[in-house]
């Protein structure tokens, strides 16, 4: 089990590509993650708390040090938690909101329909139920209302009673729907961490880390992360205040488990407070406290302990179905749910959506591929692909757009064109290439009826008259971060491996490092040399076969969804050859009992770098 990088010198006046790979199938050059110059830490780090020398290296390569590796082996709350007073407007927010707990006001939450917004909305709900309260909540239809709080459905709440309102995953962009808010005779707070313009709605509060007069930091936190530091503060406020001499505090710990599954599936970075909250979440999801998460868990067959590929994969697709193909507050519901009974049937229901989901999926990003190809075709040098279709479902935009940019190393935005002369959008992008910002610029030109979102991700509408117009602005204001992102395309490995040294003890050692996500990258491992047998196609979409070392060692393995390019031709031509193969070592287990497999990302022929 070796972590030893052997790397060739080049003549590139560069880092040298680790087994000389430096264009593998995928495009990619291979690189050490590890700095050289982080070795001297990585040296450090392990004998200071006597750590393998692998794990050193897996830890410095993320930026940690021998005085803070302690918190990367332990992300614990008490360690990693901000202070929730840092972010803008909370303390505002936390004591305007434990004012309607002490004097039982009406409050309604509307939220967003992906699995952080239906999280953020249970949150919310199971708070007030412990202060001995009920709230009125709303989901909007993602199919015939869109992102965000709209005039109608915030005036709604309004007049229904509401006075006070709390948008969660969404609101900073919703300056005339709150303004109706407001003039309805309700009072508004955002909780949001979307990206913001200088002008901010005039809500009763906005508390979002990305605000731009936001210096707290925690711009990395998740729209629930952000939610469970709005409810610390609403106890420390009204702890102040007396309130719990007379009530029972809530176990606001009891929470983690919603904020770990919202922090994996919105796909926001690992680090800091994230960490603690997914390592202590995940703990908890392990006791089963959470009824809705149980029924799903089980009509999913999950039957080990969850990780965060349990929560981005299986959980996460089935929590986001019922928003995608039609119920959106299926969700929501499902995740603040204590009856058992009723959790199963929920639970179900969102099953047999997300069967539904992939069909549909699975037609739409075979058409999306087909006018990808058409589009690079005609144009190699394309910085982006900008694709649409009448009938395009509305709530797989975003699926297939991540399919696309994913095959293709392209921004992708994804359209469905509509009858009244516009078009709906969702858009993903690439390491290094801040599409959001590029998407708000394109409102801000009044080439969008509306946009934002994330640096990765982003949803926009446009007029279909203006359909060339944005593809020309965007085309250009991509192009340059795009060249440099394909000039610099590399992929970095934290050591080279035998079959033989991927084993268990590995994976579990590697696990102590954990958990593992955009930011606190999964590490990666090379495979030198290795011969490939039993090569075959599954579902006419993955890749699998087995990898034999020089001394006779296997290892199964399997490459996802590579059928039809490069690295899925390689494989499948490769029935006997040696090939550097490059993935992320996973434990997996079949009829109780647990084995290796390695996951392929890459892979090159030492032929053809010879």
């Amino acid at each position: 089990m070796t972590a030893a990088l052997k790397c060739d010198l080049s003549d590139s006046g560069h880092e040298p590509a680790l087994l000389g790979v430096e264009r593998s199938a995928r495009g990619n050059r291979w690189v050490e993650r590890l700095d050289p110059a982080r070795a001297v830490a990585a040296t450090a780090i392990a004998q200071a708390h006597g750590l393998p020398e692998l794990l050193g290296r897996v830890l410095a390569a993320r930026g940690a040090e021998p005085h803070t590796a302690s918190r990367h082996l332990d992300p614990s709350l008490r360690t990693l938690m901000p202070d929730p007073e840092l972010l803008q407007d909370m303390d505002k927010a936390a004591m305007r909101f434990a004012a309607a707990i002490r004097s039982g006001e009406p409050v309604a939450v509307f939220g967003d329909y992906d699995v952080d917004g239906a999280a953020s909305v249970a949150l919310i709900e199971r708070f007030l139920r412990a202060h001995g309260h009920a709230c009125k909540t709303y989901i909007p239809d993602r199919l015939t209302e869109g992102y965000g709080p709209s005039v109608e459905a915030l005036t709604a709440l309004a007049e229904e009673g509401a006075r006070l309102i709390l948008t969660v995953d969404c609101g900073t962009n919703a300056s005339a729907a709150i303004a109706a808010a407001n003039a309805a005779g309700a009072e508004i707070i955002v909780i949001d961490h979307h990206q913001a313009d200088e002008a901010l709605p005039q809500a009763f509060a906005v508390v979002n880390p990305n605000r731009q007069d936001d210096l707290s930091g925690q711009g990395h936190l998740a729209a629930s992360g952000v939610v469970f530091l709005f409810l610390v503060a609403t106890v420390q406020a009204l702890r102040r205040e007396g309130y719990y001499r007379d009530h029972v505090e809530p176990d606001l710990l009891g929470l983690l488990d919603l904020v770990a599954l919202a922090t994996v599936c919105d796909v926001v970075p690992l680090i800091e407070a994230n960490r603690a909250f997914v390592a202590k979440g995940l703990r908890l999801m392990r006791l089963r406290t959470n009824a809705g998460l149980c029924a799903l868990a089980d009509v999913a067959r999950i039957d080990e302990a969850p990780t965060c590929y349990t929560l981005g994969f299986i959980l996460g697709p089935r929590i986001n179905a019922g928003g995608r193909v039609g119920a959106s507050s299926l969700g929501a519901k499902l995740l603040a749910l204590d009856d058992d009974i009723e959790a199963r049937s929920i639970a179900s229901r969102l099953e047999a959506m997300n069967a539904e989901r992939r069909a549909i999926e699975e037609r739409m990003l075979e058409d999306a591929l087909a006018r990808a190809e058409a589009t690079i075709a005609a144009d190699p040098d394309a910085s982006l692909l900008f694709l649409g279709a009448e009938g395009w479902h509305k709530g797989l935009l975003g699926l297939v757009a991540s399919r696309v940019a994913d095959r293709f190393r392209l921004p992708t935005l994804i359209m469905s064109f509509e009858p009244d002369g516009t078009a709906t959008g969702s858009a993903r992008s690439i390491a290094s290439v801040d599409l959001g910002a590029a998407v708000r610029e394109a409102v801000h030109q009044g080439l969008l009826i509306k946009g934002g979102g994330h640096t990765m991700a982003a949803g926009f509408a446009l007029e279909r008259r203006k359909h060339d117009a944005v593809h020309g602005f965007l085309r250009e204001r991509l192009a340059e971060p795009v060249a440099r992102a394909g000039a610099a395309r590399e992929l970095r490995i934290d050591g080279t491996l035998s079959a033989a040294g991927a084993n268990l003890a590995l994976i579990d050692l590697i696990d102590r490092a954990g958990p593992y996500g955009p930011g606190h990258p999964e590490p990666r491992f090379a495979f030198p040399s290795h011969r490939v047998s039993r090569v075959r196609l599954i579902k006419e979409l993955h890749v699998r076969c087995t990898l034999a070392a020089s001394d006779g060692s296997r290892i199964e393995a399997c490459a996802f969804r590579v059928a039809g390019t490069a690295l899925g031709d390689l494989l499948l031509q490769g029935e006997g050859a040696t090939l550097h193969v490059a993935g992320r070592a996973r434990r997996t287990s079949w009829q109780g009992t647990e084995s290796v497999e390695l996951m392929i990302e890459d892979a090159a022929d030492p032929r053809v770098l010879a």
